[in-house]
């Protein structure tokens, strides 16, 4: 079974960004969570104010057949009428908010697609294979060896070798610089298509 999954984790169907897309998905359930469950309470509070509105509005009508010019009835009808411009109020918060959220995952779906090409050129020019495209991306979410060996299956000395490769042919000293690469440098003005920087030679 090990050795299956190993086989699996090299196929390059399974690649790092697409891995990435799922784990980048994941950090941002978060804020979209707290949107939706906003989204969730207006939608209650409106329908619970709507409700309100209808039975004040069937209070009032009654009210005007029998004695449009008490006092009960224009306070009534007062009340009516702030619901009324309460529940059109909320209506229109409702539909910005769903709007605000639809555009905010749209922005996030362009993000993640971006931030993954972005990595998948750089490990292209820096011609990482399939399974040290898998290692460093794991490594760029912050996975620390054991981890990223229990992921994959793999001893971790394994891993640490194929870190090694990756982080020689990135021209990078360690961890540290390897995630200091892509922030600072791809990251640093917009995420976007960034020059590549081509693997250093073996004589360097």
């Amino acid at each position: 079974m090990t050795a299956l999954r190993a086989e699996m984790t090299e196929d390059s169907s399974d690649t790092p960004e697409a891995r990435g897309t799922g784990r980048l998905s994941n950090s941002s359930k978060g804020p979209r969570d707290a949107a939706r469950r906003q989204t969730a309470a207006l939608s209650a509070f409106l329908l619970i104010q709507t409700v309100g509105t209808v039975f004040f509005v069937g209070d009032v009508i009654g009210d005007l057949r029998e004695d449009p010019t008490s006092i009960h009835f224009l306070f009534e009808a007062t009340v009516t009428i702030a619901l009324v411009l309460g529940v059109l109020f909320g209506a229109f918060a409702l539909r910005r908010t769903i709007e605000f959220l639809r555009a905010q995952e749209a922005a996030l779906d362009v993000a993640r697609g971006a931030l993954s090409d972005v990595i998948a050129r750089q490990f292209q020019a820096w011609a990482l294979t399939p399974a040290e495209r898998d290692v460093a991306f794991l490594a760029l979410k912050g996975l620390d060896v054991a981890e990223i060996a229990d992921l994959r299956g793999a001893a971790q000395g394994t891993v640490r070798a194929q870190l090694t490769r990756i982080y020689s042919k990135a021209g990078v000293s360690g961890r540290a610089q390897f995630a200091a690469f892509f922030v600072e440098d791809l990251l640093g003005e917009g995420v976007g298509p960034a020059p590549l920087v081509q693997p250093a030679s073996p004589g360097n």
